[in-house]
């Protein structure tokens, strides 16, 4: 079953708003393209419980019963932006992804490590340095992964970019 994001999620989503923690906002953003069991078992078993605060505080909902057989909102709760397995694109939500995968790869066999990328991700100021600080991670995930690992999550952060973005990554 997939869950739904709130207004207040999408609140929480906007540019400069920070109340949640990293997890907590990581896993709201992947809420409305993941089944909820992917998200439960994110974190080593901590999603559970994410997701269930995330519910408690209004952050995540369960489809309506009306709208069960469609997994869409009824009209009168339609999303204001269409409902998609498509990411949507944007700098934050790349930036997000980043904290997650440095977690995800490198926060247990290399705290040092993922401590300095974390620390270079939150004083990326703008999004050349915060794509700087990317490139880096991608190259540590290719030694410690594999190529095939790195190329993956490339391919993922390029569909989380702004288009202009991409195209400009591209030339």
């Amino acid at each position: 079953m997939l869950l739904l994001k709130t207004d207040k999620a999408r609140q929480e989503l906007m540019p400069g708003v920070r109340t949640l923690s990293l997890r907590e906002r990581s896993l709201l953003l992947l809420a409305d393209a993941k089944p909820m069991q992917e998200l439960q078992a994110m974190y080593h078993g901590e999603g559970s419980r994410i997701v269930d605060e995330l519910m408690r505080a209004g952050y995540l909902r369960h489809p309506s019963p009306t709208a069960s057989t469609n997994d869409e909102p009824p009209a009168s709760q339609a999303l204001p932006l269409p409902r998609s397995r498509v990411p949507l694109r944007s700098l934050a939500g790349t930036r997000m992804y980043l904290f997650d995968i440095c977690e995800r790869m490198f926060a247990r066999r290399n705290p040092d490590l993922a401590q300095q990328f974390h620390t270079a991700l939150r004083d990326a100021k703008d999004r050349w340095s915060m794509l700087d600080v990317g490139e880096a991670m991608l190259e540590e995930v290719g030694y410690l992964a594999g190529t095939e690992r790195a190329a993956a999550i490339r391919e993922h952060m390029n569909q989380l970019l702004p288009q202009a973005h991409e195209e400009a990554l591209a030339a």
